[in-house]
């Protein structure tokens, strides 16, 4: 039935003429981002920007005049999402120095580099969490119009919390009263941005809670809140928050029992949907091993697009990986990592893959396969499902799953190769060998 569907479109000239507008990927093996068994001896047909037909060598034709792309011995999926990066920061250890030093080259050096970073690393599909509003809509743009290299960028704009800390008003905007509230999340509403970043939300009045979020979703924005601290929790689900992000600042060795039951009752509402969690495990999971083995952080694959001056900036600050500040408490907080995340899986949660890129030490080039890392390898998750909350789930989050997030027929054709089997080494994804977005080829 394939071919003879494939068949009938090549003879109603379905395709253009040229190979260049042409792609066939042969050879690998598929996991399509769905969750089912992977398609050994894949073909996919990609024409133009768009996946035209999915299928296995023999049965499916691959037109006379295609660009072959063997993908022979190697796993392809589709091209991977992370779901919290800060554009805005590149791995520098001192917050207060950088937000006062580097804003003027937000928009045309730092964050640019740090989209073709995740972009090299097979990240085709981001979700930027809180930078200051101009910028970030100028480098997503800019990256839809093809002017820079990136993925495809989804960003919340600046932070709307209870009061923004001192210096970072440009992208952390304070919220006094309901009316208030209202009033920022519609102004970034019409500016366009894709989704609403709350934090510090135990911080604020419950009924400036709830204007947030209602306000938000009149735009048909999604709400992604902190989840640092229990009562951000509570507060967040009573006003009915889309997705939390974090696993807990505490050292606590698990959630509350009512927070655990208030979540257990959010997930078992299947008409509101999933309750979506991104836990950004990696950074913390991995700093004791990085602080005692810092030869990683000599990967000059961060070194993407940014001039030596940064670079060595950002080299100084972290020459003493076992002094900085902000992660003094983490070997406290370490081991409650895989409870916590476990009790949010367990509870019905859907988990996303979602790094803190750019935070200290964490690189865009190098974070998201971390997290996937630290998921399958030392949590023990399935692969399987670890590779579908990089793929699928986000894309459904973000409301474009009928455009990508998967290796399907009409989709967009953003599609990452790495040699090996993926599905018993996660991590071949730290050096991914066929990047392609939107139809066209990276690497």
């Amino acid at each position: 039935m394939r071919k003879l569907f494939f068949t009938l479109m090549m003879s109603a000239g379905f395709f253009l003429a040229g190979a260049q507008h042409v792609k066939a990927l042969v050879g690998g093996t598929l996991i399509d981002g769905f969750g089912g068994m992977p398609i050994r001896n894949s073909v996919i047909i990609i024409e133009g920007e768009k996946i035209v037909a999915v299928g296995r060598q023999g049965s499916l034709d691959i037109p006379a005049n295609a660009e072959i792309i063997s993908t022979e011995g190697m796993s392809v999926l589709p091209g991977l999402w992370d779901m919290h990066v800060h554009l805005m920061i590149n791995g520098h250890s001192d917050y207060t120095y950088w937000d006062k030093t580097y804003p003027p080259l937000f928009e045309k050096v730092i964050m640019p580099a740090s989209a073709h970073q995740l972009l090299m690393a097979g990240v085709t599909s981001a979700r930027d969490l809180g930078g200051p509003l101009k910028e970030s809509l100028a480098v997503r743009d800019a990256i839809n119009r093809g002017e820079i290299p990136g993925p495809t960028m989804y960003m919340s704009g600046p932070f709307i919390q209870h009061k923004p800390y001192p210096g970072t008003e440009a992208f952390r905007w304070g919220v006094n009263g309901e009316k208030d509230a209202r009033a920022k999340v519609k102004k970034l509403a019409d500016a366009g941005v894709d989704c609403i970043k709350l934090i510090d939300q135990d911080q604020m009045t419950m009924a400036e809670v709830y204007a947030v979020v209602d306000e938000a979703h009149k735009h048909n924005l999604t709400v992604v809140a902190h989840s640092h601290r229990p009562e951000e929790i509570r507060r967040g689900l009573m006003a009915g928050v889309d997705c939390f992000e974090h696993t807990g600042l505490s050292s606590a060795p698990e959630y509350p029992e009512d927070v655990m039951a208030m979540i257990k009752e959010r997930t078992a509402q299947m008409n509101l949907g999933p309750l979506y969690w991104t836990p950004t495990v990696e950074g913390l999971y991995n700093y004791e091993y990085l602080r005692d083995n810092p030869e990683e952080l000599d990967n000059d694959s961060w070194y993407l697009d940014l001039p030596d001056s940064i670079i060595n900036d950002i080299k100084a600050s972290i020459a003493y990986p076992g002094r900085l500040p902000y992660f003094q408490i983490t070997p406290t907080r370490r081991p409650t990592l895989e409870r916590k995340i476990n009790q949010i899986k367990e509870a019905g949660a859907v988990l996303l893959i979602g790094t803190d890129s750019g935070i200290p030490m964490k690189f865009h080039s190098q974070s998201t396969w971390h997290e996937l890392d630290v998921w399958v390898n030392d949590f023990g998750f399935d692969p399987m499902y670890a590779i579908k909350a990089a793929t699928y789930w986000p894309s459904v989050v973000m409301g474009v799953d009928k455009e990508v997030g998967t290796v399907s027929e009409g989709k967009y054709a953003d599609i990452i190769a790495v040699k090996g089997d993926v599905l018993r080494h996660i991590a071949l994804l730290q050096d991914v060998d066929i990047i392609i977005k939107h139809g066209k080829r990276y690497k």
